[in-house]
């Protein structure tokens, strides 16, 4: 069990809504995957969703909704975006995301902080994506994120985590604070590699939704994500330089065995 919010969970890991080939895919995935919230671009899904359908579906699956400001690229966009999604899935929880490059899509940390601000003054659970600069994330856990979603290399690119220093130090640094690794995902591996650091959380998409088999590559991702955290909690052996004998050398005669200077 682990928390996020007032929510006590059991699956640490959370999934988009984006991209499946089709809505029965998504949802198959989604319930394979074992995930207990998901998320929601309101923007992009209220142009594309007109007939209400994929909200139907959504709310069948009867899981915790995390909606996000998906596209937005400016502070008044995204607390518009954040109040409309509150209206709507009767919800104070938001993925809070500020564009501000075009082509890696990498978050504008300065509206950033700004729309965080403004959000906690308005009674939200604000959960900032940004990259996983050490200085922004101590920013945004000193306004009164209690969970911040750094990603580990831009999103959709599946290039896995680019910068493990960065993120180690971040683990290290903010102990106290719900990490959630979001977004440049791209097997089962980078999941578990990102548990084993110590986080509490893997939020992707793209890494499911466009793989051959989505169904499949779901549940790959959550036994990935369960190994991961369990062996974080059982204490990872650290590395040596040297090799050390697993077999003990006591038996062995006292003429085969060499002094290490």
């Amino acid at each position: 069990m682990w928390k996020l919010g007032d929510k006590q969970l059991t699956s640490r890991l959370i999934l988009g809504t984006a991209l499946y080939p089709s809505p029965e895919t998504m949802c198959e995935s989604i319930k394979h995957s074992q995930t207990q919230i998901v998320t929601v671009a309101l923007k992009r899904q209220l142009a594309g969703f007109r007939d209400n359908r994929f909200w139907d579906l959504l709310k069948s699956l009867d899981l915790n909704m995390l909606p996000n400001t998906a596209g937005c690229r400016s502070v008044k966009e995204a607390v518009t975006v954040a109040e409309m999604a509150r209206e709507i899935f009767q919800t104070n929880w938001v993925k809070l995301e500020v564009i501000g490059d075009d082509y890696n899509l990498q978050p504008n940390p300065f509206e950033l902080v700004k729309a965080t601000e403004e959000l906690l003054k308005r009674d939200f659970f604000v959960l900032p994506y940004c990259t996983d600069d050490l200085v922004l994330c101590k920013t945004l856990a000193s306004l009164g994120c209690k969970t911040i979603m750094p990603w580990a290399s831009p999103i959709g690119s599946g290039q896995g985590l680019l910068n493990e220093y960065a993120l180690r130090t971040l683990r290290e640094r903010l102990p106290d604070t719900t990490l959630i690794i979001d977004a440049g995902i791209g097997r089962p591996s980078d999941a578990t590699k990102a548990m084993e650091m110590g986080f509490d959380a893997v939020l992707l998409n793209t890494a499911v939704a466009k793989a051959i088999d989505p169904i499949s590559m779901a549940k790959s991702f959550a036994y990935a994500v369960e190994s991961g955290r369990m062996a974080y909690e059982a204490g990872i052996m650290p590395k040596r330089e040297l090799a050390a004998p697993s077999t003990a050398l006591i038996d062995t005669p006292f003429w085969q065995q060499e002094k290490v200077s």
